[in-house]
């Protein structure tokens, strides 16, 4: 029998190198807590947009640098031009909006249709209603504007927090281009600490979470151009003004996962206030169409991307929205998906492991 030397525990030094790693932790997170979001965002972007990257590098004849340009001029595009000239239109038919407004005091509201009186149960209801706030002594014009200075009052005092949500969207730029230029080393990165904590199986699971993201975003983007567009020729057909100003509009609070309502639904009471019966009803029937069909087409689109039961990802966007808000989209299917992804790898090692052989006496 050998004797085995056991070094005692140093549990005051033990003590303060966890305490001095904590301090360490706290105190990165306070410094990078203003940059958190736009790199959380910054990273989402990347990962979803790696593949089509790699493919516009290819399109100009390698070059990296060139690709990076390109994806920064598209990112450009397609959230701060839209987001700017929405903000800048609204602003600047701030008057016109407010006359518009309290011009409801002078002119009468029409009548329902016939076909929405005539729903059983419900129809006689809302005909009802609608006809005690057109007729009634405080309509609904009068109702509203004494609120249509105060609402444009609230909106430019808010000017300071959209300048401050398009700094942010400038950052996520300016970091996305800085990941899109050093995407292989942050990856390799990734990796090797994933390895370093779970081995082949954390490695699995890093790959597994930029799936699951590169499908979220699918999703999230795939599904709000698509309503953002039926939204837009809607309003295009209807005749409804300033269409494009609202499908960019709608485009950016389908992002938000505000949905097209906020734009489609304002723009079918104008089309019944002003009289045009028939466009507003058919603008009517294509809104509750676009503002239900991410609750399908989502889902869909995410799982093409990331191999996972639908149940599954639902759950994760939903709980995901409520919890985290925006970035929850997908904090929430990425968080469920590693934790599925370990169960399954947790449950089938029980089931393979093999039988132990009983002692022989």
């Amino acid at each position: 029998m050998t004797k085995q030397n056991h070094t005692p525990l140093d549990l005051t030094r033990v003590t303060l190198q966890v305490l001095w790693i904590g301090i360490l932790i706290a105190a990165t997170f306070w410094i990078v807590r203003p940059f958190l979001l736009p790199l959380i965002w910054a990273v989402m972007i990347v990962v979803a947009t790696w593949p089509f990257m790699l493919k516009v590098e290819v399109w100009l004849w390698r070059k990296r640098a060139l690709a990076v340009a390109a994806m920064t001029v598209i990112m450009l595009l397609l959230f701060i031009v839209p987001f700017s000239l929405a903000i800048v239109a609204i602003i600047e038919n701030a008057d016109g909006i407010a006359d518009w407004v309290k011009s409801f005091q002078t002119q009468a509201l029409p009548t329902l249709p016939g076909w929405l009186s005539g729903i059983p149960i419900l129809g006689p209801k809302l005909s009802a209603a609608w006809e005690s706030i057109r007729t009634g002594p405080e309509g609904l014009s009068a109702r509203l504007a004494p609120y249509a200075g105060q609402l444009l009052k609230w909106f430019l005092s808010q000017a300071g927090s959209v300048g401050l949500i398009a700094v942010q969207f400038l950052l996520t730029v300016i970091i996305s281009a800085i990941f899109y230029a050093t995407g292989e080393k942050a990856s390799a990165g990734v990796i090797s600490f994933a390895r370093r904590l779970g081995g082949e199986r954390g490695e699995e699971v890093a790959v597994l979470a930029a799936k699951t993201v590169r499908g979220v975003a699918l999703g999230v983007v795939g599904t709000a151009l698509i309503q953002s567009l039926l939204g837009g020729i809607g309003l295009t057909v209807t005749g409804v003004p300033a269409a494009p100003i609202l499908t960019a509009v709608m485009f950016i609070l389908c992002i938000a996962q505000l949905g097209p309502g906020f734009v489609l639904i304002p723009a079918v009471i104008w089309l019944y206030w002003s009289g045009q019966t028939v466009w507003g009803t058919v603008l009517l029937v294509l809104t509750i169409f676009v503002g239900t069909i991410d609750n399908i087409l989502r889902p869909v689109l995410i799982r093409k991307g990331a191999d996972l039961p639908l149940l599954l990802i639902f759950a994760g966007v939903i709980g995901g929205l409520v919890s985290f808000g925006i970035i929850g989209l997908f904090i929430g299917p990425v968080v469920l998906s590693i934790t599925y992804r370990l169960l399954g790898l947790w449950v089938n090692d029980a089931d393979t492991k093999p039988a132990q052989e009983p002692e022989k006496e």
